[in-house]
């Protein structure tokens, strides 16, 4: 442990002590920065240069104060350098300052730590301690008090120059500093956390969608390649005297359509394999816009009051629209139950040339929603299912304080269910 700290020491206070480490400005996100107006923002971003310099120069004033002439002039640059270094070389200026006062103990005979040397050293350290990782306090600290004892006791200062007010002063300041810093940057460390988490979950409601939509999908698709398999093997039967090729034809695309089959019972295996309940009945058919009626019906009896209403002529549209349109009117009355407890909602369905319209709006809750965790992670899922079929979607809050889900999906002129 004692090698483990004098080698930490040693790359701390030793290795490139003097290295060039510039104060950054402050960066525009900064709270002073952002509450400035433009034109003075940029100025108000070197606001820590001006308080070192501007600190600098009371210390040194004081020094002059304190002691006139040659002497207090001595004070002052002992004083005032080290403080102007740490915008420079933080480490390098701790250096600087106690070497001043060493001179000024030692070689001149001074006090060890006169009036301005002290708050020049405990400043440095306090600006040190604040670039630098705490750690580095610490170290400074503890070789600071022993090169006061030290001295002390070489020399004889006794208890009058001022070691020991060093020590508790310092000691605090440095302590309070190092648990401002870790309380900082736990919020900091937690902060982004929760953004990642964020991300992760959002990432993962994508997926699970995705997956969801793919297993619906494969439902509407192994339909049509049932049909295609059952019509390719029953053709040549239609017709007397079928030619051989085109009997060879049609038993090529039944078989094309059976290995098709094949491969998406596989990807489905492996879809369902890590949630094998999420589809306790695989051979249900899967909801259309027909059978909204009982959607509506269950979600009025959950205690949302909704209105339905049908424009344009109904047409059959294909099954994929038809399912993806079923499940985003699902999603969003479940959405207006969750966060909008108390409100009324209207489901618009319109049959237009070339798509379909869908628009469900909820009003304004008349009570508090109780906390819903992953919140707006359905509106993903919504997403993920328009952009699939080339639709557009959009989902905000109204004027009245209630919610609108708007999607229009894209369907060909003359597509219809199979």
């Amino acid at each position: 442990m004692v090698e483990s700290a004098l080698e930490g020491i040693r790359q701390d206070l030793f290795t490139d002590a003097f290295a060039f480490r510039p104060l950054p400005p402050l960066d525009g996100g900064h709270g002073l920065v952002r509450r400035m107006p433009g034109g003075l923002a940029r100025y108000v971003r070197w606001f820590p240069h001006a308080a070192v310099v501007g600190f600098t120069i009371l210390v040194m004033l004081g020094a002059l104060a304190y002691r006139p002439g040659i002497g207090g002039m001595l004070l002052a640059l002992f004083a005032g350098v080290p403080l102007v270094t740490t915008l420079f070389r933080p480490v390098g200026a701790w250096w600087l300052s106690l070497a001043a006062a060493f001179v000024s103990g030692v070689v001149l005979g001074g006090q060890l730590w006169s009036p301005s040397g002290f708050v020049s050293h405990v400043a440095v350290m306090v600006i040190v301690a604040l670039r630098t990782r705490p750690r580095i306090a610490a170290e400074m600290w503890l070789i600071t008090v022993v090169f006061g004892v030290f001295l002390g006791s070489l020399h004889g200062y006794g208890y009058d120059d001022g070691t020991v007010e060093m020590t508790l002063l310092s000691g605090m300041i440095l302590f309070a500093i190092a648990a401002f810093r870790g309380l900082r940057d736990s919020k900091r460390q937690v902060a982004a956390q929760a953004a990642v988490t964020e991300v992760e979950r959002s990432r993962r409601t994508v997926l699970e969608e995705r997956t969801t939509i793919a297993r619906e999908l494969h439902d509407v698709v192994a339909h049509h390649m049932s049909v295609v398999a059952i019509q390719a093997e029953a053709a040549p039967y239609r017709v007397a005297d079928t030619p051989p090729e085109l009997a060879a034809a049609f038993a090529t695309i039944r078989e094309n359509a059976v290995a098709a089959l094949t491969e998406l019972r596989r990807v489905l295996g492996v879809v369902r394999s890590e949630d094998p309940d999420a589809f306790a009945d695989p051979e249900a058919p899967q909801p259309t816009l027909a059978d909204l009626g009982g959607l509506l019906a269950n979600v009025r009896e959950a205690g949302l009051d909704v209105e339905h209403v049908t424009t344009g002529a109904a047409r059959p549209l294909p099954q994929g629209v038809e399912l993806s349109a079923y499940r985003i009117v699902q999603e969003a009355l479940s959405n207006a139950l969750r966060h909008a407890p108390g409100s009324t909602a209207r489901v618009e369905i319109s049959y237009v040339l070339g798509g379909l319209g869908l628009r469900i709006v909820n009003g304004r809750p008349d009570r508090l929603a109780k906390p819903s965790p992953g919140a707006g992670h359905g509106v993903l899922g919504m997403r993920e299912r328009v952009t699939m079929l080339g639709g557009e979607m959009t989902a905000q809050a109204t004027q009245e304080g209630g919610y609108e889900v708007a999607a229009f999906i894209p369907v060909a002129t003359g597509e219809a269910a199979a």
